[in-house]
């Protein structure tokens, strides 16, 4: 998109350009992800802009599904397995942060997840539990300095077959 010659700020679907070509990957399709989730840009209106080839491939890549940065980046770390992944799904009257397959439930604590907030996810983990489903609680902390762990657990899950209905 032009820029007026004294514009101060650069429009939003530009500065997404830029952040994809000068940011990493993961980084680009966090902020894309993000500005998508927000509704502060619409996803077909910039397929029809002349993007730079690394805004179209983040632009391809990205979902408006995820809530955080968190769920953007477990998705985009996983791609590898090649198993169905939806953020945000419902699952027995209540929204995961992801569902792996059929029957994996991955779910995010970040700082708010304290006193009545986590003892309704504990309800709710035991009601999935009860109705066959495996949950998986990931930190921010095991997320950001612990990846490698993460991704042990969640692999040796899918390895188990945890993901599939029975």
């Amino acid at each position: 998109m032009q820029r007026k010659p004294d514009a101060v700020e650069d429009d939003l679907r530009n500065a997404l350009a830029l952040v994809a070509q000068c940011q990493p990957l993961e980084t680009a399709r966090i902020i894309w992800e993000s500005a998508l989730n927000q509704n502060l840009i619409d996803a077909q209106a910039m397929d029809r802009l002349p993007l730079p080839a690394a805004a179209r491939h983040v632009l391809e890549i990205s979902r408006p599904f995820a809530d955080s940065g968190l769920e953007t980046i477990i998705v985009h770390r996983l791609r590898w397995l090649k198993v169905p992944m939806l953020p945000q799904a419902w699952v027995h009257g209540h929204r995961v942060d992801l569902l792996i397959g059929e029957r994996l439930v991955i779910q995010i604590d970040g700082a708010t997840h304290t006193g009545a907030q986590r003892s309704s996810d504990i309800e709710h983990d035991a009601q999935l539990k009860l109705r066959g489903y495996h949950v998986l609680r990931f930190s921010y902390g095991h997320i950001m300095q612990q990846w490698e762990q993460v991704q042990a657990v969640i692999t040796e899950a899918i390895a188990q077959g945890l993901h599939r209905a029975a």
